[in-house]
């Protein structure tokens, strides 16, 4: 058999191999969950059924799934960036915080037409990401400080820096405005500077996430069709080899936190303007864990660019379905306890596929010694 028809073989043995895991872990996530809610006295199809309705299948509720969708999605193509050149980024919470305190700052202070002001949100919420996950990257490649440290620390700065800027009306807060209980909020945005809205079969979205499907079908072509895309790969896998080629490790480490941190950012623009979030302002708490689950949405996409979108929606699907949960009566930590389990179904294939990678790939290694 020739050399192409084998990989074809193999590659489509590795396809069946990955839907088995899956289907298996889903199935074993779903047997236990259903034990559980069993075990509380509930029904499982009652749970279910729930989830669903509230995620998918009540009118104009996929519409508020896919919003959830867009920054996920954001998050996730920007830790894809940073992992594909070896940098291990998980402060995509308190890049996303300052990406989205930057574009509000600047969306009460530019004048100008409605769709300019939009433009500049945006810019300013990707400028806001950058800078922050830039820190890291300078603290990385200039005085040798892991990444993974300071982008974690760096989140807990973020939240403090905006709970400030939300307190002073010099800055975020709205000294004026009263949304429910909150105080500490930022002024709304003008209706002529949010995200336009797309409206089909009775749900409405932010047009966001077309410009989101875009940006991630455009990142996934860079990442492996193009010589940027190329060198980040080379430093990913063996910075010696970068080297002897004359690739800077830092230049593309850099370019790559920026990179990653300006989506964050961009994620927090676009939950500010597309109005899924907080109503187009700018709160205490804003950033919902959205950083947090973005990074568990590009673990399962096992960091392949097309596979971010629908995790994004199945990951938006389980946030926006278990509001629904309490309807059908269980206690929120069974609840709870069934999306973790949800999620873990989701997050042991790809690991189960990498210890075997790693351990074939030592088997062969072993073998020509």
């Amino acid at each position: 058999m020739s050399a192409p028809g084998v990989a074809e073989r193999e590659e489509r043995g590795r396809l069946v191999e990955v839907a088995a895991l899956y289907a298996a872990c889903a199935l074993g996530a779903l047997l236990i969950s259903g034990l559980i809610v069993e075990a509380v006295g509930a029904d499982w199809s009652t749970v279910g059924g729930a989830l669903l309705n509230g995620s998918v299948l009540k009118p104009g509720r996929w519409g508020g799934t896919i919003g959830v969708t867009v920054p996920l999605a954001m998050v996730a193509i920007g830790t894809i960036i940073s992992t594909k050149v070896g940098l291990v980024n998980i402060g995509q919470e308190g890049q996303l915080l300052v990406g989205a305190a930057f574009a509000t700052y600047f969306s009460t202070r530019v004048p100008g037409p409605g769709p300019l002001v939009l433009v500049v949100i945006l810019v300013a919420g990707v400028a806001g990401g950058a800078l922050w996950s830039g820190l890291a990257g300078g603290l990385r490649y200039w005085r040798k400080v892991p990444e993974v440290l300071t982008t974690l620390l760096l989140v807990s700065v973020a939240s403090n820096l905006v709970g400030y800027g939300l307190k002073h009306p010099w800055l975020l807060l709205d000294s004026e405005a009263k949304v429910g209980n909150r105080n500490l909020v930022s002024e709304q945005l003008p209706p002529d500077t949010r995200m336009p809205r797309i409206t089909l079969w009775g749900n409405d979205f932010p047009i966001s996430a077309v410009l989101a499907v875009g940006l991630v079908l455009l990142v996934g072509w860079v990442l492996n069709r193009t010589l940027w895309g190329y060198r980040l790969t080379v430093v990913g896998h063996n910075r010696k080899v970068a080297r002897r080629f004359g690739i800077s490790e830092s230049a593309q480490g850099m370019t790559a936190m920026l990179a990653s941190g300006g989506f964050a950012g961009l994620a927090g623009a676009f939950m500010l303007t597309g109005g899924d979030f907080a109503n187009y302002r700018m709160v205490s708490g804003f950033s919902v864990s959205i950083g947090w689950v973005g990074l568990l949405v590009a673990l399962v996409a096992n960091n392949r660019a097309l596979a971010v979108i629908p995790m994004a929606f199945v990951f938006a699907s389980l946030r926006t379905g278990s509001g629904f949960l309490a309807s059908t009566g269980i206690e929120r930590r069974v609840t709870d306890v069934v999306q973790g389990l949800i999620v873990l179904a989701l997050l042991l294939p790809p690991a189960i596929m990498f210890i075997r990678e790693r351990r074939r790939a030592l088997a062969a290694a072993g073998s020509r010694v």
